[in-house]
């Protein structure tokens, strides 16, 4: 717009005709806006659009992603929750205790009425009849000539533990015996201290160890023992000890640090005799006998 020299009207724009345009006048402003804002926004739809922010892109394919891994973990997890269910099961509370290997051994061992030898890993045998509570001879038949020094010594002990029984003291000393040779012969020492008494343990001990010294080796085999008796029994104090004969035949060979037989023969049954002491502390609470003295016999 501008003004007219001498003219205080305002010189509106005119059309090609030289007309005004419609609806021009003093205080009509609309049609000029209605084109400014038209304009502009002609201008704004044709104006390209700016390009997308190729990080915001990448991260809403992350996380478009990251759900499609998520709910394939937690499937995976329900699924191996509900396979291990059906394998192990469920508490019931009737379910059995743990086993403890130990409870029936201590069980055998704490026993009042043990007077044995306890011997390790052998299976758990019947005890015999007990012996006849009776008196003079009745008592010890079969076990002990009346009136003879072995059953005076079995009547001292017999009144001080009134639990002893000597065929059940019999059966566990013929299973000491056999497991106290076999022991010795393999160098099984462990074996040895649990059925031997400190003294009588280091002699074998060091026949042991001389033995492996020469680099020996023997080789036992038990074929039967034929007879274990009661040949002495004595209460010294509380400690009671009794006296057993064994007769046993058995295989026995010894070899050299080559494997050549030295004595003995691994084919040959020889008939052994051995006169052995038993002795146990009847004032504690160990039931089992100890092996405190060796003889051979005739």
């Amino acid at each position: 717009m501008a003004r007219t020299a001498g003219s205080s009207k305002l010189d509106w724009p005119r059309n090609a005709a030289g007309r005004r345009s419609a609806g021009a006048g003093p205080g009509t402003a609309q049609p000029c806006a209605y084109i400014i804002s038209t304009e502009f926004a002609s201008k704004s739809a044709t104006k390209p659009r700016a390009p997308a922010d190729p990080g915001t892109a990448a991260e809403s394919k992350a996380n478009d992603v990251f759900d499609i891994y998520t709910i394939i973990f937690l499937a995976l997890a329900v699924f191996i929750f509900l396979r291990l269910r059906s394998v192990l099961g469920q508490r019931t509370g009737r379910e059995r205790p743990p086993y403890d290997p130990y409870s029936a051994r201590d069980a055998v061992r704490t026993s009042p009425s043990e007077k044995v030898v306890t011997l390790p890993g052998r299976a758990a045998q019947p005890a015999p009849a007990a012996t006849p509570a009776g008196d003079g001879a009745e008592r010890w038949k079969g076990i002990a000539e009346p009136g003879s020094p072995a059953a005076a010594g079995l009547d001292a002990i017999i009144a001080v533990d009134s639990s002893f029984d000597a065929q059940h003291f019999l059966a566990g000393a013929r299973a000491a015996y056999e497991m106290i040779v076999t022991a010795f012969a393999q160098g099984d020492r462990r074996t040895l201290k649990g059925l031997l008494s400190r003294e009588v343990y280091e002699g074998f001990e060091a026949a042991i160890r001389e033995r492996e010294s020469r680099g020996e080796t023997i080789e036992t085999r038990f074929i039967s023992i034929d007879k274990a008796d009661i040949a002495a029994a004595e209460l010294r104090g509380r400690v009671a000890q009794v006296t057993v004969r064994f007769v046993s035949q058995l295989i026995s060979v010894t070899r050299d640090r080559s494997g050549a037989v030295i004595e003995g023969s691994p084919d040959k049954v020889t008939d052994v005799t051995d006169v052995w002491t038993f002795a146990r502390d009847l004032s504690s609470r160990d039931p089992n006998w100890k092996l405190v003295a060796t003889e051979a016999g005739q």
